[in-house]
């Protein structure tokens, strides 16, 4: 993959050296930016994901979000000099910008959570190294798109560590605890054929970039209002119970059927037109 395109006419956030971020059309494309490194984490990487995730939250004109890296891997885990410090008994955990909200408090798992909190759908494309810290990032992510040469692991075993970014509780969601636990006690390779197959991986793409840009276009045509609302929804799914989930579903029908953007579907729906949506306040 290439580094991420000047891009006329769209808006750049400020997110430092290690990220960045360009919104075009209600789509930002986010990019790990260190690909001498492999996007490998340090502090200043997990400060530039939580930055980048918090301003993105924030802004309404945002309607999907793509996460990738620049350079031959996705993310090949903590850089490895924090490795070096740790056998030296310097290493320290670091800390994040600012006050924490929500239940991710340490800087790491804020990096993978943020993309959880955005309202908007967050789509990662994974080729190369997904590894440790950089699989919790893009489990972060609410769709994984791998290329064929993408190689993921729960790698934190190998230095005597545990997934703590999140991993432990988002990875048995999506491949059950029995692979989870396999996984994460192990630490080995999988490829991204046997990725998708066990789940971790939404589907395989040649070019998973293009293919997540293009899906994010997809999204960003559809009513922001129904796209927020669904995201918030099946986020609840067996982390509520029946009862809560069923009327958070009921409120979000009542406060959609004949609000101005749903009324924009059904129009351009019928005159087989674009619809022309308002972003939320």
């Amino acid at each position: 993959m290439g580094d991420a395109p000047t891009v006329r006419g769209g808006a750049r956030h400020d997110t430092g050296e290690r990220v960045s971020c360009t919104v075009r059309a209600g789509i930002a494309d986010v990019r790990l930016d260190r690909p001498d490194k492999r996007n490998a984490l340090d502090p200043a990487m997990f400060t530039g994901l939580v930055r980048v995730g918090e301003q993105l939250r924030g802004d309404s004109s945002v309607r999907a979000v793509v996460l990738s890296g620049n350079g031959r891997s996705f993310c090949a885990g903590l850089d490895v000099a924090a490795f070096d410090e740790m056998v030296t008994g310097e290493h320290a955990l670091p800390e994040g910008p600012g006050p924490a909200a929500g239940p991710a408090r340490a800087l790491g798992q804020r990096a993978a959570h943020v993309w959880t909190e955005l309202p908007v759908p967050v789509i990662a494309a994974l080729h190369g190294h997904a590894y440790g810290g950089g699989l919790q990032i893009a489990l972060g992510a609410d769709i994984r798109l791998a290329a064929p040469d993408a190689r993921l692991s729960v790698r934190e075993i190998a230095w005597g560590l545990v997934p703590d970014m999140t991993g432990t509780q988002v990875l048995p969601e999506l491949v059950g605890r029995d692979v989870a636990m396999e996984l994460t006690l192990t630490g080995r390779v999988v490829d991204a054929a046997e990725a998708d197959r066990l789940g971790l991986v939404t589907r395989t793409e040649d070019d998973p970039l293009t293919a997540a840009l293009a899906l994010a276009e997809d999204v960003a045509g559809k009513n922001p209002d129904a796209v927020r609302d669904a995201k918030r929804l099946l986020n609840l799914a067996g982390r509520t119970g029946l009862a809560e989930g069923f009327a958070a579903e009921q409120t979000a029908i009542r406060r959609l059927i004949g609000s101005p953007n749903q009324v924009e579907a059904v129009r351009a729906a019928q005159a087989e037109r674009a619809p022309r949506f308002t972003d939320p306040a």
